[in-house]
C-alpha cells in the first residue's frame, strides 16, 4: 500500500517525466484506486502537493495540476539559477572521481534515452540529472528543493510549449560534467547558467512577449478579418 509521501513522490515524477499536464484533473478516486488507499490518503498527499505548489482545489471541481503563470515561470528558473550556480561553486575538497563516474553514468541513459523512444523516460532522465548532480556533490538537503525547481520549470516548458531540444540538454549536461572532470568550477558554474537560460529562452514566444496561457489561447483563437 503507498503511503502519502509516495503517491506525492509519484505525481512529481510524472511531471519530470511530462505525463501529467498543465490543468490536467486529479481525480480523488481514481488515485485511491490507482494507489489501493483510502481517499482521505490521497487528499492528504494532494495537500502536500497544494502547499508545495502543484496542484490547486478548484470549488466544486476538484483537484489540477497548477498552470504556472509568466511571473512564477521566471521566479522559477531564477531559483534554478540561483541554487544551481551556488551548488557548483562549492565543490572544493570533494572527491569527484567517484562523482564523475556516476554522473557519466546518467549521461549514458540520458543518449540511450535520446536514442530511443521513451519520450517520458527522456524527459524523466534529462530533469533528473540536476537533482543527480546535487546528490553526488553532497548537497543533500538540496535534492528534493531541486527536484521541486526543475518540475516546476518542466510544467512552464510544458504549458509555453519549448522547443528546446532533448539532444541540446544531454550535450549540455555531458559539457558541465567535463568542467568538474577538468577541475574548472567557474567553467561549470558558466555553463550550468548557460543550459539553463537556454532552456528557458526556448520557450518560444508566449513567455518572451509576456502572454499567459489564457492569453495565449485567446489570441490563438480570435477570428481572421473577412477577406
Amino acid at each position: 500500500m503507498a503511503s502519502q509521501t509516495q503517491i506525492a513522490q509519484q505525481v512529481v515524477e510524472s511531471i519530470l517525466a511530462q505525463k501529467l499536464r498543465p490543468g490536467e484533473r486529479l481525480g480523488e478516486q481514481e488515485l485511491a484506486d490507482l494507489f489501493g488507499v483510502s481517499r482521505t490518503l490521497v487528499r492528504e498527499a494532494l495537500m502536500q502537493l497544494q502547499a508545495r505548489g502543484f496542484v490547486e482545489v478548484r470549488t466544486r471541481k476538484g483537484w489540477y495540476v497548477v498552470e504556472p503563470s509568466l511571473e512564477e515561470a521566471r521566479d522559477a528558473f531564477a531559483a534554478r539559477r540561483a541554487v544551481e550556480g551556488g551548488m557548483l561553486r562549492q565543490t572544493d575538497g570533494k572527491p569527484l572521481q567517484s562523482v564523475i563516474r556516476r554522473l557519466r553514468q546518467h549521461i549514458a541513459e540520458e543518449e540511450r534515452a535520446v536514442a530511443g523512444n521513451d519520450a517520458a523516460v527522456r524527459a524523466f532522465l534529462l530533469a533528473d540529472f540536476h537533482v543527480c548532480l546535487a546528490d553526488c556533490l553532497g548537497h543533500r538537503l538540496l535534492c528534493d528543493i531541486l527536484r521541486d525547481l526543475t518540475a516546476r520549470t518542466t510544467l512552464v516548458a510544458t504549458l509555453y510549449q519549448s522547443q528546446h531540444d532533448a539532444g541540446e540538454s544531454c550535450a549540455d549536461h555531458a559539457e558541465i560534467v567535463a568542467a568538474l572532470e577538468a577541475g574548472d568550477r567557474a567553467r561549470a558554474e558558466a555553463l550550468m547558467l548557460a543550459h539553463i537560460g537556454s532552456v528557458e529562452s526556448a520557450l518560444g514566444q508566449a513567455i518572451a512577449g509576456g502572454l499567459s496561457g489564457v492569453d495565449k489561447l485567446r489570441a490563438t483563437l480570435q477570428p481572421l478579418a473577412p477577406t
